[in-house]
Order: structure tokens, then C-alpha cells, then sequence
């Protein structure tokens, strides 16, 4: 996307970046003409006896994931779902996920993910939002979604059951639970809210979907992907068929190594997580690869599968290569088969950089991105260029500005520190229905603010030191420090509330929060804790809380979180 002469950025208008490619890599890619739902067409007529999903050994090849995709689309068509209609999956990875979200995007629906493990708070703020007319929903918190109130409009909820995928000889063990929970479901016809249910082999038990049902175009909305962004409360941002397939083209440029048809993705990042659902969902079904489904990262389960299907490309997290690599000491895991890895969502620290590649012969690079960017941006070249300890250089198609945080139309200078602004093929359309927030994040010229203060070499090299914004990033996740306050000040002992990530030595934060108590309370962190584990799902509940005399105020009374942060870390080292 080449920068016009009126680009208020001079500074890297040529792309220094350019040079430190991996060879192959080019400095565009080619605009996206076609939608996610062809790009799955065309690997299916590709690649149909290749196989698809591997699921705890069960196997799905290409032709059979379009049968169900096409067989799932009618099944929703019946059910009312057309353009621009809303599908919520509340769905852990499994090859229903799979389905359910290429079958929604085919009848040109959005698809909004959720995570799985929500507390019934959590997925309402985002139902009451969004407005989902269906929701395919793990049976397993299937009671969070059909107990919510009634002023949230939802009218079919689908209930899978994902042993249904495992292998026949799985589901024979599991045999009578798994007919008991059937039979217990299929009683089932309404909801008390006279919500309809039906289970997931009946929704694709019917016949393929006609053709002639109209398709997407490449510039309709395809996903409602929820964030934190760059302020504190969780809005949907949107993402066309076109940034999410630019995305995945930019993924394929920039490994220009891996072998259509041939390569084995693991899926250990959830499919809900922008990141899982772009390196899996998107790029692996665009090259034809075998995505290895996991449900959850289980390190045992994961050194077992590789025996069958060893991976050649594993998208993670720092936490999970450090797992991996010091397994192979302990146990005697080869990882040798895995060339790539790419890690993202929190920051890589050198030492597992270090640790990875001499387990496995591979390379292990960092990249950088956020969900309003469908979500990758910047990565570490895949070669003798990349640069452990910054985050890489920006994609083909992406241009980057460092600018004063205060005055966003002022650049800085090559090595000042900054804010990030971004513009690529990938930069999203906006916040769903919030044109005050888009307005803030998208400026004049297509620049998103990241909010991610950074200093960028003279050769484009870009190094993360601090963050504008306040959301906290644990174990890959972002955390809204008002959300978490908002439930601690819920309770009727804590009179005031900070909530701030402290950095650990391994990559990421811990949630951790600072509390006020009333006069003639007392504190009892571990019951606070509690409190918060019954509002928040697991990874926003603070890992500590502690009491504080007063939190430090500007002088309209507004809790100042950096004053907290500096505090608690100057007192965790004295």
C-alpha cells in the first residue's frame, strides 16, 4: 500500500524494512478478491482427500469439512439466519467450531466468538450488545446461555456435544453419559423463555445447502471479534471477509517455506482468541494444511498427538514453547518436525527464544498485532534477519508511524519512543455500533492508534516499551482493569478500587488489585478473591489484592492506575 505524497510520515515512506525480509517475502501482497467462504471452497476442491481436522486421532479430510459446512449452512438458513444476521459460538476447539463458523459466514451471517469459560456477566454484556438471533453453544455451559434474561434477543440456541467428534472408540467409553446428557436434551424443546433448542447433529442432519443462496461479498462484515481495544470496556470490533483474507495472504507471504497441502498446524490457541482464529481458522484452511485441534493446552495431550501427526507449524504463547522445550529434556520429545513458530499476544523473552531453537532446529519469532488487526501486523522476519527482543518489522501491504501520544499528527523522530499507528489491508472497519470509540482509534488516512508506546530502528525494526492504554495482558488475553473494579467495588466492604498489571519474569502480567476497604470492614484478600471468581472468568480474577490506606487521585478525583503500578512494584522489590 504505498503512502501518497501528502503522508504527513516521512520518516519510513521507503519502507526500510524491506531489506530485512526473508527471501521470497514481497513487499505487497496482491489484493484479496475473494471471501473466506471461497477461499474454504477452493482448498476443499484443492485438497478434498487431504485431511482437514485431526481431533483426539478422528479425522475430517477437506471434502468432508465442505459437506458439513455446506449441511450446517442449511440447517441455519432454517432457522432464519441471512445476510448480516448475527451466529454467537461459545464453542472450545473442535471441529464443530470449525463447521459452525465457515457455515455462518457462508450464508454471509457474522460470526461473533466468545470464550467458553465466560462467567453468565460476561457473556450477557456481550449478548445485550451484539444481539445474536442464534447461538451454538458447548453443552457443557449451555445453562449460561439459556438462563440469560429475556430482553436479551435470542430466539435458537444449538447445543454441541463435542464427544460427538472424538473416535468411535472414545465415544463407546463415554457411550452412556453421552446418551443420558442426549436424551436429557432432546426432552428439551424450549427453554422458559421460549427460547428453541436443538442439538448439533440435528442442525447438520439435513440436506446441503442450495447454491443458489446468495454468497458474501469480500466487504461484508464477517466477524464481531470483542476487545478491550484501546479503553477499558469490551466492544466488538468488525472485521470484513477482506481483512480477515488479507490477513491470511500476509501470513502465507510471510513464510514463504511452507508447503501448500503438506504442513501440520497445531491448534492449541483457542479459536475464540483473534490470534488462534487467524493463524488456524483463516491460514491454515487457506493453504490446505492438517489443523490439529486441542481443546485447551494440555502438555501431555500435546506430546501424545505428536506421535501420530507431528506439527511443522505451532502458534503459541511464550508459556507453552517453554513447556514444550523443557519437556524434551525430561521426557525425550523430538520437536525437530516443527520449522516454525510464532509467537504472540505477549511478549518473548530471549531466553525462550534461545531454549526453543536449540530443541528443535526451528525458528521461533515474535509478532505483533491486536484484534484491530485482524490481528497480526508486524513480525520477526523467518530468517537470519529476524531480531529476538523487538516484535519484527511491519507485514507486506503495512505501513507504520511512531507519533507523539498527545498530538498523534507529530511524528518522532527514528529511536524516539511513541505511539504506534498502523494502516494495511488488515486494519478494521470500526467498533460495532460505537462511532465515538472508532473515531478515536481510526484517524484521517486509514492510521489505527494501537495505543502502544514504542520506538521503531532506522531500519523498521520495532521494539514494544510501554502501553498508552491500560488493559492488562495475561497469559494472551486482555483484561480491562474497570471491569475487574467494577465487580470489586460490587462488594459492599471495598470502598475504592485500582486494578494494574505487574509484570513476571516469564512474559505477560498478573491482574493484580489495590483496595480501599470501609471504615469498620475488614480485609480479607483471599475473600475477595472468591468474590471475584464468581463474576470474572478465571484469568481476570486478580492473582493478588492488596490493602491500601488511599489510592493516589488527579485532581478530579480519578484514580491514578501508574501511581498504583509504580507503588506496588517499588514495594514488591524492597
Amino acid at each position: 500500500m504505498p503512502q501518497d505524497s501528502n503522508d504527513p510520515s516521512q520518516l519510513f515512506r521507503d519502507r526500510p524494512w524491506l531489506a530485512s525480509y526473508a527471501e521470497g517475502v514481497p513487499a505487497d501482497i496482491d489484493e484479496p478478491t475473494e471471501t473466506l467462504v471461497d477461499m474454504l471452497d477452493a482448498s476443499v476442491a484443492r485438497f478434498g482427500s487431504k485431511v482437514a481436522l485431526e481431533f483426539f486421532g478422528a479425522q475430517t479430510t477437506y471434502r468432508e469439512l465442505g459437506e458439513q459446512v455446506s449441511r450446517a449452512a442449511e440447517g441455519l438458513r432454517r432457522l432464519g439466519v441471512g445476510p448480516g444476521d448475527r451466529v454467537a459460538l461459545v464453542l472450545p476447539n473442535c471441529p464443530q467450531h470449525v463447521v459452525a463458523f465457515y457455515a455462518a459466514l457462508r450464508l454471509g451471517a457474522i460470526v461473533i466468538e466468545h470464550n467458553p469459560l465466560y462467567t453468565a456477566r460476561e457473556l450477557r454484556h456481550q449478548f445485550e450488545d451484539h444481539g445474536a438471533s442464534v447461538a451454538i453453544v458447548w453443552d457443557k455451559v449451555y445453562d449460561l446461555v439459556t438462563d440469560m434474561p429475556s430482553d436479551v434477543k435470542l430466539a435458537h440456541i444449538v447445543s454441541v456435544d463435542m464427544t460427538d467428534a472424538l473416535p468411535f472408540g472414545k465415544r463407546l467409553a463415554l457411550s452412556l453419559p453421552i446418551r443420558k446428557a442426549r436424551e436429557s436434551r432432546a426432552a428439551m424443546t424450549s427453554t422458559p423463555k421460549a427460547r428453541r433448542v436443538f442439538t448439533w447433529d440435528r442442525l447438520v442432519g439435513g440436506h446441503r445447502l442450495s447454491r443458489r443462496v446468495i454468497r458474501p461479498t469480500i466487504d461484508d462484515t464477517a466477524l464481531l471479534q470483542y476487545t478491550s481495544g484501546t479503553t477499558g470496556t469490551p466492544k466488538g470490533a468488525i472485521l470484513t471477509h477482506r481483512n480477515l483474507r488479507a490477513n491470511a495472504a500476509q501470513g502465507r507471504a510471510w513464510v514463504p517455506g511452507l508447503a501448500e497441502g503438506d504442513e501440520t498446524f497445531y491448534g492449541v490457541l483457542p479459536l475464540f482468541h483473534a490470534y488462534g482464529m487467524t493463524l488456524c481458522l483463516t491460514f491454515a484452511m487457506s493453504i490446505g494444511a492438517k489443523l490439529v485441534l486441542f481443546p485447551k493446552f494440555d502438555l501431555d495431550l500435546v506430546l501424545s498427538a505428536m506421535k501420530k501427526s507431528p506439527p511443522t507449524f505451532l502458534p503459541a504463547v511464550p508459556p507453552i514453547y517453554d513447556a514444550l522445550a523443557r519437556a524434551t529434556s525430561r521426557k525425550g520429545v523430538d520437536l525437530s518436525s516443527i520449522r516454525f513458530a510464532i509467537s504472540g499476544a505477549m511478549s518473548l523473552p530471549v531466553s525462550t527464544v534461545t531454549r526453543w531453537e536449540e530443541a528443535t532446529g526451528g525458528l521461533l519469532v515474535e509478532g505483533y498485532g491486536m484484534t484491530e488487526t485482524s490481528p497480526v501486523a508486524v513480525g520477526n522476519p523467518i530468517g537470519p534477519s529476524r531480531r529476538p527482543g523487538t516484535v519484527g518489522v511491519p507485514f507486506p501491504s503495512t505501513d507504520i508511524r511512531v507519533v507523539d501520544p498527545d498530538a498523534p499528527t507529530e511524528d518522532r523522530a527514528a529511536g524516539e519512543p511513541g505511539e504506534l499507528l498502523l494502516r494495511g489491508p488488515q486494519v478494521f472497519q470500526g467498533y460495532w455500533r460505537r462511532p465515538e470509540d472508532t473515531r478515536a482509534a481510526l484517524l484521517e488516512g486509514g492510521w489505527l492508534r494501537t495505543g502502544d508506546i514504542v520506538t521503531v530502528s532506522a531500519d523498521g525494526f520495532v521494539t514494544v516499551i510501554d502501553r498508552v492504554k491500560e488493559i492488562i495482558i495475561t497469559g494472551g488475553f486482555n483484561v480491562s482493569p474497570s471491569e475487574v473494579e467494577e465487580v470489586l467495588l460490587s462488594h459492599p466492604d471495598v470502598m475504592s478500587a485500582a486494578v494494574v498489571g505487574l509484570p513476571r519474569a516469564s512474559g505477560g502480567e498478573d491482574v493484580t488489585a489495590a483496595v480501599v476497604m470501609r471504615a469498620g470492614t475488614s480485609f480479607d484478600g483471599g475473600a475477595l478473591r472468591d468474590y471475584c471468581r464468581t463474576r470474572l472468568t478465571a484469568y481476570k480474577v486478580p492473582k493478588r489484592v492488596v490493602q491500601l490506606d488511599a489510592l493516589p487521585t488527579s485532581l478530579i478525583g480519578k484514580v491514578l492506575r501508574k501511581k498504583v503500578r509504580e507503588s506496588l512494584i517499588a514495594g514488591r522489590s524492597a
